[in-house]
């Protein structure tokens, strides 16, 4: 057991609880900024005359830049200090938020967006290296489980929050509104975060760094233009290739490096690699289906974009409930047996969903799928990455903490590129006979319909309404059909994924860190206050 002069000796464990608090805060600013803009899109289309292309990379340019760099910042974390690295982070993030707010033109707003990508990426690998390095035994888990629970609650918040603001003036205040925050969080990390770093890091590996840097943005550019475009378009066919060969090449230069900044021999570990998996399924997951299902009541059922932003909230509180039961689940089962449950009840929420939802489903008949896949993504996420987490050594906590952050980033694109291939798949197949029900409707119009919901509701606000009626219920018959195909398939996949889980994932391993962990070995990893 650790003594309490042992426990002391961290810095910032004496205010760990209080440093969490504005560590949540540094968490909240960086997932709402992953959703917020959604809702925002209409005002930007109108005050920037952006076209549908600028759109696209006003959302993406921020998780393309903010996936590709987390191995790079998390390594860079390790080395020149995790506070430090936070706190310069989170001034990038307040420069690039003024920035974008004062943007006149979608150039300079996808600009900031990007470089609001790299101060996220600096930010969020800090905060969860400083909460390992910082407490210890179930204490750890506990603070593991906030971390997560606040982050999926700032996802799930991020359309409230821009659908209020724009209510309340124009779009800057979507950017605005996160000075005040980041302004606190910087006094409150200051105060009561402690520094620590790798105190014998090894020689800088900076081909390391180019190589994963391009890749991971290869990889990911082509995972979100696979989403849009199809998977054999020539940009996404480009861009994986790419990623391929250099991924490659960064493997094998980072085995044969022995100053590599990712030690290869981590994923060895089946308890890493078992984990590392178990996150990427439950995000690719709920990716799919917060993609489909915020798309369902605001072009379906009708909902304006704050009553939909609302419609999620029960699931963040049910992420947030289940998410803080963590340590009482760990005292009656092993990680091995917590993830696997929930990887498997997420399936079932996806396979509920799949068979219930219809073109006017109540409510309360979508909500029951979507919170069996909640309670299972945050039965598994907590665990996980804990796991993840103490399966590296704790001078290396930033690199451990940049790959949950990857394999997080990486599972939300698959899950809107596979699973919005096989809706948009069958949502064209389902409204390729307009063409031949009104043969009036020009080439421009025929590709709205075909392209997107809602561009087949857009052309139908132009015809009569007898006309009218017909588009609007093809387009949403054959968009629902999509969403319970692309479910039944993400049910599957998430349901093989809980069966490798078990089989891959040790049963030994524990959902808490064991009490006699050597304190003097992770005191390795500290710096003074």
């Amino acid at each position: 057991m650790q003594t309490h002069s042992k426990l002391s000796e961290i810095p910032g464990y004496s205010t760990r609880w209080i440093g969490l608090v504005f560590i949540s805060l540094c968490v909240v600013v960086i997932a709402i900024d992953n959703t917020v803009l959604n809702v925002a899109i209409p005002s930007l289309s109108r005050a920037l005359n952006a076209s549908a292309s600028d759109l696209q990379w006003i959302l993406d340019a921020y998780g393309l830049v903010f996936a590709a760099l987390l191995l790079t910042t998390g390594t860079l974390s390790d080395r020149f200090g995790r506070k430090r690295m936070l706190q310069i982070g989170l001034i990038l993030f307040a420069i690039g938020s003024s920035a974008a707010a004062a943007s006149n033109s979608t150039a300079t707003l996808i600009a900031s967006r990007a470089f609001l990508g790299i101060a996220a990426a600096m930010v969020l690998p800090s905060t969860l290296s400083i909460i390992t390095t910082t407490f210890v035994g179930a204490e750890r888990l506990q603070a593991f489980s906030i971390w997560a629970s606040i982050f999926s609650l700032g996802f799930a918040v991020g359309p409230i929050v821009g659908g209020f603001l724009l209510e309340q003036g124009s779009w800057q205040l979507v950017f605005l509104i996160n000075l005040p925050v980041i302004i606190v969080a910087l006094i409150g990390s200051t105060r009561y975060l402690g520094e620590s770093r790798d105190h014998h890091p090894l020689k800088f590996d900076f081909v390391g760094i180019i190589l994963s840097a391009i890749g991971l943005f290869t990889l990911v550019y082509g995972i979100i233009e696979a989403g849009a475009n199809g998977w054999t378009a020539p940009s996404v066919l480009g861009s994986l290739a790419i990623s391929i060969v250099v991924l490659s090449i960064f493997a094998w230069w980072e085995n044969r490096n022995p100053n590599a900044m990712l030690p290869l021999s981590v994923f060895r570990n089946r308890s890493f690699t078992a984990a590392s998996l178990a996150v990427t399924l439950t995000v690719f997951a709920i990716g799919g289906s917060l993609f489909f299902v915020s798309q369902y009541y605001q072009t379906v059922l009708g909902y304006d974009t704050l009553r939909a932003g609302f419609a999620n909230l029960p699931q963040a509180l049910a992420f947030f409930f289940v998410s803080q039961q963590a340590v009482r689940i760990s005292k009656r089962f092993s990680a091995k047996q917590a993830i696997t449950f929930g990887i498997g009840l997420a399936a079932l929420g996806m396979l509920s969903m799949a068979l219930t939802f219809h073109v006017d489903t109540p409510y309360l008949v979508t909500l029951f799928g979507q919170m069996l896949l909640t309670i299972g993504m945050a039965s598994a996420v907590s665990p996980a990455t804990n796991v993840i987490m103490s399966s590296v050594p704790p001078e290396k906590a930033g690199v451990g903490s940049a790959v949950n952050d990857t394999t997080r980033e990486l599972g939300g694109a698959l899950g809107i590129a596979i699973l919005g291939s096989v809706m948009f798949a069958i949502y064209r197949q389902g409204v390729d006979h307009i063409a031949a029900l009104f043969p009036q409707l020009n080439t421009e119009a025929l590709q709205a319909i075909s392209s997107s919901i809602q561009g087949a509701h857009a052309v139908a606000a132009t015809m009569p309404a007898d006309m009218a009626r017909v588009v609007v219920n093809t387009a949403n018959a054959a968009f629902v059909s999509g969403i319970t195909q692309a479910m039944f398939i993400g049910a599957v996949i998430s349901g093989l994924g809980a069966l490798i889980v078990f089989f891959a994932l040790p049963s030994d391993v524990a959902t808490q860190e064991a009490p006699d962990m050597d304190l003097d070995r992770q005191a390795v990893g500290f710096a003074g206050d």
